[in-house]
């Protein structure tokens, strides 16, 4: 069974009644998630997101909260840790941990803000995975050369490591967390996903995507503006076309199967257009489908 779920608007301070109504709304529909993106300064503003998720997480019961995904980088691992034990508390263990350890795109300003070298993010990543576990679990734990527990400790959430090298996802993840990848590429990288983990003495973790989704009858304008928007991201026009699932919910549906048939277990909706509550609507119609 393919799971379905979308990420949540958190662009501004005038989005704050919208993060409520939309994650009512996403459970409502039957969505098994909601997801919000992480960074001090992002190329796009958004609200804090464990705030962001604690709203959700206050105004549902079932739907899962997401990181799409913690910089875990720019805050101090033990900070972090209470953070992500606190929505686990708050949620009922509904937390989905996504961690990333920040693209090149948002630029290294966040980096210079928090006094953590840009260039030593990817090694804080790994060392903070390291300890994360025992940290969020309230077991004493070295961080700094100083030994914590944190209490209260807590269930420690499923790990989805997002782009960046597929080794980590092999050493530290429940689940490897790609955006905007084809079937085939997909396919490619969860075989050298397996041979890695088998290094490790560690299960093979699933597969979680992300994909910008705009689906109805949109103007070619609104498709044209979110292709140019991923081609920020490094993208190729030809990529970023190839990454959009734009259509009726029929069209979407095929899409996901065709991931579903190479071991996509769940697939995450960020939606373009205005209307995200219609998207929300459109998702919950490709997810019945899907899962009739």
């Amino acid at each position: 069974m393919l799971k379905v779920g979308v990420n949540l608007p958190a662009f501004g301070v005038d989005e704050s009644a919208g993060v409520r109504e939309h994650a009512r709304h996403a459970e409502r529909l039957g969505l098994e998630s909601v997801w919000v993106g992480d960074h001090l300064l992002p190329v796009r503003p958004y609200l804090d997101s464990t705030i962001v998720l604690a709203t959700a997480a206050a105004v549902t019961e079932r739907v899962k909260i997401g990181f799409g995904v913690m910089i875990l980088a720019l805050r101090p691992v033990a900070w972090a840790a209470k953070q992500i034990a606190s929505l686990q508390h708050l949620s009922g263990d509904r937390v989905l941990l996504g961690v990333g350890s920040g693209g090149s795109v948002h630029g290294d300003a966040a980096w210079r803000a928090v006094g953590i070298p840009y260039a030593e993010r990817a090694r804080r990543t790994d060392a903070a995975l390291e300890i994360l576990p025992s940290l969020v679990e309230g077991k004493p734990t070295d961080v700094n050369g100083e030994v914590i527990a944190l209490s209260p400790g807590a269930t420690m959430p499923p790990v989805l490591i997002g782009a960046g090298p597929i080794r980590r996802a092999a050493r530290f993840a429940d689940e490897w967390y790609p955006a905007f990848s084809a079937p085939a590429e997909i396919a490619e990288q969860t075989g050298r996903l397996a041979g890695l983990a088998a290094e490790y003495g560690r299960p093979v973790p699933r597969v979680t995507i992300g994909l910008s989704v705009g689906l109805g009858d949109l103007p070619a304008s609104v498709i044209d503006a979110q292709a140019r928007s991923l081609m920020e991201y490094g993208m190729s026009e030809e990529e970023a076309r190839r990454g959009l699932i734009t259509g009726p919910p029929a069209a979407a549906a095929e899409r996901f199967a065709e991931l579903a048939e190479v071991g996509v277990h769940r697939v995450i909706g960020m939606p373009f257009p205005a209307d995200r509550l219609r998207q929300s609507e459109l998702l919950a119609e490709t997810n019945r489908l899907l899962n009739p």
